[in-house]
């Protein structure tokens, strides 16, 4: 993916997918030019033999296609700057989830663009209404944040799908990455 926002959004909706009621994302990054990126959800997690699996291109626990690209894409972004990716899952009836993490290094010439993260989040938020979203990008300079659980107290019922709303997610967003 040209776009680390775009593996943001691949990475989440899966957490959609999986049956996730809260995905937290979070980018945070160093004076050194390091960046986290970690996706935390409260899905259904995943197993052991799925977690070892789950990177290798040819894995895929989908029906529609043979292949499932979007973790192995961006290990391969994370590694081509020094860094790394982990996954951690549990599939525990108490306690389940998974989390991604990567990092990488913004200052190597591999380093891929974080690219528009607004517009994954917008989408993301107007895809799934129904499921909760924390984001927060801090960086030694701001700290974006936008809570879900949040919006859903001030709107009393209104979607979070509506139109209105969702422009006015952008425009917070936005206004914040901006000052």
């Amino acid at each position: 993916m040209k776009e680390l926002s775009l593996n943001i959004l691949d990475v989440a909706k899966n957490s959609t997918v999986a049956g996730a009621t809260l995905v937290e994302i979070s980018l945070v990054t160093d004076e050194n030019g390091f960046l986290t990126m970690t996706i935390r959800d409260d899905g259904c997690g995943m197993d052991e033999e799925t977690v070892k699996n789950v990177s290798d291109p040819f894995y895929t626990t989908r029906k529609t296609r043979k292949v499932g690209l979007g973790l192995p894409l961006l290990r391969l972004a994370a590694e081509s700057t020094g860094g790394s990716l982990t996954i951690k899952s549990t599939k525990d009836p108490v306690c389940h989830g998974t989390e991604v993490t990567a990092t990488f290094d913004m200052t190597h010439i591999d380093a891929a663009p974080v690219g528009d993260v607004v517009s994954s989040i917008v989408i993301l938020i107007g895809g799934d209404p129904q499921c909760d979203f924390l984001f927060t990008d801090k960086t030694p300079e701001r700290e974006v944040r936008l809570d879900t659980r949040e919006l859903r107290t001030v709107l009393g019922g209104v979607s979070l799908a509506e139109f209105e709303v969702l422009e006015w997610i952008r425009a917070y967003l936005s206004q914040q990455y901006e000052n």
